[in-house]
Order: C-alpha cells, then sequence, then structure tokens
C-alpha cells in the first residue's frame, strides 16, 4: 500500500507540474498575458521536478534522495513564490531580479525604439487572475501541498 502511494506521489507531482507549465505556457502564448521575471523563475520548479521525477523512474534506488529533493525544490518554490506574493501585495520592494532592463548604458534611438515597443511587465503588477487570486497564490498552494506531502513520504520512508 505504502508503494503505491508513493508510486502515487511521483506521479502526482508529474502530473501537476506538466500541468502548471503547461498552463503558464498557454496564459502566456495563447491568451498573451506577459509574465513578470519572477513568473517565469517560478516555473523552474516544475521543469526541475519533471527532470526528478523521470531520474527517479531510471535510478529507483535512489528514491528516497529524488523525494527528497522534491521536498526542497517545492520549498524553495514556495518560498519565491511567497517572496512574489510579497511584492504583489506591497509588503516587499521590487529587487533587481524584478528590474527591467534598467540598464545604464547609452543606448542607440533604435534601441530605445525597441524597448519601448516591447511589453515590460512589473512583478508587482497582476495581470491574471483566477477566482479573484493570481497565479502566485495558486503556485504557492500547490508548492506547499507538494512539500507537505513529500516531506511526509521522506521522514516515514524508512519506516515502511
Amino acid at each position: 500500500m505504502v508503494k503505491n502511494s508513493k508510486n502515487l506521489l511521483i506521479k502526482f507531482i508529474f502530473l501537476v507540474s506538466i500541468i502548471a507549465l503547461v498552463s503558464a505556457f498557454f496564459i502566456e502564448y495563447i491568451l498573451g498575458h506577459q509574465p513578470c521575471n519572477l513568473c517565469v523563475l517560478e516555473r523552474i520548479p516544475y521543469l526541475l521536478a519533471i527532470i526528478v521525477v523521470l531520474l527517479n523512474y531510471k535510478f529507483i534506488q535512489f528514491e528516497k534522495f529524488f523525494i527528497l529533493l522534491l521536498t526542497i525544490i517545492f520549498l524553495a518554490g514556495a518560498a519565491l513564490s511567497l517572496y512574489h506574493l510579497g511584492i504583489e501585495q506591497g509588503f516587499i520592494e521590487e529587487s533587481l531580479v524584478c528590474d527591467l532592463k534598467s540598464e545604464s548604458n547609452l543606448l542607440s534611438k533604435e534601441e530605445i525604439l525597441k524597448q519601448l515597443q516591447e511589453k515590460n511587465v512589473s512583478c508587482k503588477d497582476v495581470t491574471f487572475k483566477i477566482f479573484g487570486l493570481s497565479l502566485t497564490s495558486y503556485n504557492i498552494l500547490i508548492s506547499l501541498l507538494i512539500t507537505i506531502s513529500a516531506g511526509k513520504f521522506y521522514f516515514n520512508y524508512d519506516k515502511n
């Protein structure tokens, strides 16, 4: 039963990661909502999770390590999303990560015109909401759920 639960958890993480990335790309490229720099960084844990899950199926003898790695990856993802939510809500000032192309270099007229035509999104601007919550809020919930679930399996791994 425990083996099935671990397999179910790993498949769940894989499926959630695929859905999260496909949704992000759909919202960006099909619906036309530009992500900010932090939004793009928040995709990294899902990509890493897909890689870790695939490695887990290849190297099953390291399953406990991979579960720990998934826990750490999504804990970092939750921390990044909490930071982003703090910026969205105005509790935290935007950092250099959010600073969009504010270079002090001298630019030519063509480069200035090109930058003016590009859509730059600030990390504090919420461009897409579902049921009144930003995607960052959903990312926090998903990341914490996966962190708690994977952490529970990691700490109970040897008991079963």
